[in-house]
């Protein structure tokens, strides 16, 4: 069997570069669509009224 110790691999290291780089979740995109989302909420509200 193989031991159970890891070890670094040399593509472990780009790979970790890669991720830190592109993994990031969409903060402004969530904001602004929640954002639209009120907004569009109180338009309809507001003119459902008239």
């Amino acid at each position: 069997m193989k031991s159970m110790v890891w070890h670094p691999e040399e593509k472990d290291q780009k790979v970790n570069q890669y991720l830190e780089q592109t993994n990031h979740a969409p903060y402004q995109s969530i904001v602004l669509l929640l954002l639209a989302g009120v907004c569009l909420f109180t338009f309809i509200a507001l003119f459902a009224l008239v």
